[in-house]
């Protein structure tokens, strides 16, 4: 399931906090709280590898669609 499917599946605090810290490590219970949406589990690939750090990172073109959902380039 792509993000734009999942993405009004998860509470509004916790896409508040993923636009707020885009790009910066995603804290396990909200990737579990992803996965619950329908979003990718915690062992998918679709997850980026930091080299300089552990943790669960979205992909660039991740990055780039919630960036312009916090530029209200899209609507949810």
């Amino acid at each position: 399931m792509s993000i734009e499917q999942w993405w009004a599946r998860l509470q509004p605090s916790t896409r508040e906090y993923l636009i707020e810290n885009n790009g910066d490590v995603v804290p396990g219970e909200v990737v579990a709280e992803i996965a619950d949406a329908g979003g990718p589990d915690g062992a998918d690939s679709w997850w980026a590898d930091q080299n300089e750090t552990s943790g669960h990172y979205f992909p660039d073109d991740a990055i780039d669609w919630i960036e312009a959902i916090a530029n209200s380039e899209k609507t949810v």
